[in-house]
């Protein structure tokens, strides 16, 4: 079970039992363990003692009493010495200063990749009524007069209908934002700021990211403006949902081991070249924490660029986007492998094709599809316009340019 990295949604799944509790079945009795009484090896023999000292002769008495006085005069003459060096002031010791500089950090290490970036990230506050809500973005456009701010639509919906949102840089200034579109099948958003020419991240090539690589996750998780953190992607193509029933997202993601949580969400997840290549948007957990929180648990999932990109393309230009379709219903009932078609919709791009109603989809380009959510979620990483061959469950291909809706 996935859940975006914000309040106020909470998608996480019941709490999994990780480890059963040991029960003793007796008690566990624990005898006292005795003082030992000191033991002397040695006990000196007074009565030999005493008849030593006796039979001393004069000269040896003589003897022992000089060095007594001997010895009386030498430690006088020591306090008097150590009391004179212990009230002379110590010489001082001077210490080689630091030269102040910063030791070099290449520009493709964690600390060069973090201060390129870093500037482009920003904080994200939405609030309505009694509602609020915190997550992160990044500037992906900016003119002379106003700059463009990708996120995740859970973030700026959160808070409900008319949300006042709040934007904060780096420098801690802070400035209104507006909505300029959302898409929830995508789960992304556009906002504006009347602020320019600010910097804008460099967007990579999600097509080109392989088990393995390399990533950064940079945003405000828990509200900590700023926060870097670093793993590897963990996987690619990942099917994951998220959201309510009637909101929610179809994501082809790209999976990290970098930590994120409740705040990274909209945020960057870049390359080692400091590129973006997915938008933070959800976490799998195994339950919620004592704040009713729930955290990193090294599974992240973030939406890949390729296909955020295109989408906030048509929302800056038009305030709305479309996402592919194929024209059918699908039989979500179906407990076998593949997507089972239900009915085809009229005057779609399947009505044109030989797709019939109980035919089962087990493969898009070759992909094998386990379940219809699959098969959304790998016509959703494509465009509208894109040709897909079909695998039905007999082997027949069928090939079918995909349409388009509205989100």
């Amino acid at each position: 079970m996935t859940k975006t990295p914000d309040e106020p949604q909470d998608l996480a799944a019941p709490a999994q039992t990780l480890a059963s509790e040991t029960t003793l079945t007796e008690p566990l009795v624990l005898e006292p363990v005795p003082i030992p009484v000191p033991t002397y090896v040695f006990t000196p023999n007074n009565s030999d003692s005493a008849n030593s000292g006796a039979s001393a002769s004069p000269a040896v008495r003589k003897a022992i009493i000089a060095g007594v006085l001997s010895g009386l005069f030498a430690g006088a003459l020591g306090f008097s010495s150590a009391t004179l060096v212990g009230n002379t002031p110590a010489p001082s010791i001077s210490l080689p200063a630091a030269s102040g500089e910063l030791s070099s950090r290449a520009d493709d290490s964690i600390a060069g990749i973090a201060q390129a970036v870093l500037p482009v990230v920003v904080s994200i506050e939405v609030s309505s009524g009694q509602r609020a809500g915190t997550g992160s973005g990044f500037v992906i456009r900016s003119t002379a007069l106003e700059s463009f701010i990708l996120t995740n639509n859970h973030v700026v919906s959160g808070a409900g209908d008319a949300p006042d949102i709040t934007v904060t840089f780096q420098d801690q200034s802070r400035v209104s934002a507006e909505i300029v579109g959302t898409d929830a099948s995508y789960d992304l958003a556009v906002l504006r700021v009347d602020r320019g020419n600010l910097p804008v991240a460099a967007l990579g090539n999600s097509d080109n990211v392989v088990v393995g690589d390399a990533t950064i996750a940079i945003g405000s998780p828990l509200g900590l403006s700023g926060t870097v953190t670093s793993g590897i992607v963990s996987a690619i193509n990942r099917p994951v949902t998220a959201g309510d029933a009637g909101d929610i997202s179809f994501i082809s993601a790209i999976q990290t081991d970098a930590a994120i949580n409740p705040g990274n969400s909209g945020g960057p997840l870049v390359n080692s070249r400091g590129e973006v290549i997915g938008i933070n948007s959800a976490i799998a957990t195994t339950g919620s924490s004592v704040s009713g929180q729930s955290g990193s648990i090294g599974l992240g999932f973030s939406i890949p660029i390729n296909q955020a990109k295109r989408v906030a393309t048509d929302l800056i230009t038009t305030g709305k986007s479309s996402y592919p379709v194929i024209g059918v219903q699908l039989d979500t009932t179906y407990a076998g492998v593949g997507a089972k078609i239900e009915s085809i919709i009229p005057d779609s791009p399947a009505s044109i094709t030989a797709l019939k109603a109980g035919d089962v989809i087990t493969q898009i380009d070759g992909v094998i599809i386990g379940s219809a959510t699959e098969l959304v979620v790998r016509i959703r990483a494509k465009s509208p316009g894109d040709l897909v061959t079909l695998t039905l469950l007999d082997e027949t291909e069928i090939e079918i340019i995909l349409g388009s809706d509205q989100s």
